[in-house]
């Protein structure tokens, strides 16, 4: 059985939420340490908001072709 587009999404939507939270901090941290970086915060959340939604889409888009492919190798059994 496969998994619906609703529920991919919604699970790859979890997972951006997650990742999101995790490379703002994450990239807060670097920023830290590289002192010479300085952006304001609403910039900072900006940049991880265009990243995040790139993942979105890459996380879905995978996730619909695994799906498919293992689809149609069970259609074959």
């Amino acid at each position: 059985m496969t998994e619906s587009r609703k529920d991919s999404f919604i699970e790859s939507l979890a997972d951006l939420v997650i990742g999101y939270l995790i490379s703002l901090l994450f990239q807060l941290t670097i920023f830290y340490f590289y002192q010479e970086i300085d952006l304001p915060q609403r910039d900072n959340m900006t940049i991880t908001l265009w990243f995040t939604m790139l993942s979105l889409g890459r996380s879905y888009l995978v996730r619909r072709y695994f799906n498919r492919k293992a689809m149609l190798a069970s259609m074959k059994l």
